[in-house]
């Protein structure tokens, strides 16, 4: 890969990771911040499922969230990773970044950029996960519960 088409990669990916970071924590916000007042309102505090849906709603909501940060962190990751003039570089920068911040240790050589976005990518997809969990949680909560 060419070094403009990896900086592009790079720059255009770490750009998608912070618009899929972003709407997903967006959606869990506003829908925990109403949740209860939908279920109160409804009267549905009072049937245990509706509780227990809430709860999973919640609990859902934090792992949503804790995965919008990480891909928010990916995101200023790959964005270090463009400015560097070729993938070899910018690996070996993000790898040392890491290994001073004691987060993952220093490789003997940086990974390439298709393995880091295919880590990535399956972060995104346990948010998906994470995200659909709250919402049907958050259905069963909030309007699926009789009155």
């Amino acid at each position: 890969m060419s070094d403009d088409v990896f900086q592009r990669k790079t720059a255009a990916f770490a750009t998608m990771l912070v618009k899929q970071a972003a709407w997903p924590a967006a959606i869990v916000i506003a829908g925990d911040s109403i949740a209860p007042l939908v279920a109160s309102a409804r009267g549905a505090l009072q049937a245990p499922l509706a509780v227990l849906a809430l709860l999973v709603a919640t609990a859902s909501a934090i792992v949503v969230l804790g995965l919008s940060a990480l891909l928010l962190f990916d995101a200023l990751l790959f964005r270090l990773m463009a400015t560097h003039g070729d993938e070899m570089s910018g690996g070996a920068a993000v790898d040392d970044l890491l290994a001073r911040m004691r987060l993952k240790p220093a490789p003997p050589t940086p990974r390439p950029l298709d393995e880091r976005i295919a880590g990535t990518r399956r972060l995104l997809a346990k948010q998906r996960i994470a995200l659909a969990v709250f919402v049907v949680a958050f259905l069963t909560a909030g309007f699926w519960m009789p009155r």
